[in-house]
């Protein structure tokens, strides 16, 4: 029987950074259409956001006239845009500046 003969291998360099995929944003809209407590009321139910997120995130909307509701993956964001579409909301898939 014989015994693998241990192989040296190079060591990557520790500064290389990998990105995967560019971030990206779900951005919900101030409409004239949907009353604030609604606009809060999708945040917590649909994202599962806490009351105080939820308030925070809507005050932004109403005050700022947007508010970027969630980050991550673009398919994930696609999803999210479109779920805000279906509660009636007006919302926008953007590249997050990172």
């Amino acid at each position: 029987m014989t015994t693998p003969t241990p192989v040296e291998t190079e060591k990557p360099e520790s500064d290389a950074i990998v990105e995967l995929e560019d971030p990206w944003s779900t951005v919900v809209w101030n409409d004239p259409v949907n009353l604030m407590s609604y606009v809060a009321f999708v945040f917590r139910t649909y994202f599962g956001y806490t009351e105080e997120k939820a308030t925070r995130l809507m005050l932004a909307v109403h005050e700022d006239g947007k508010a970027v509701v969630s980050s991550g993956r673009r398919e994930e964001q696609e999803r999210h845009v479109q779920a805000m579409h279906e509660y009636g909301l007006w919302a926008t898939l953007e590249r997050s500046d990172v």
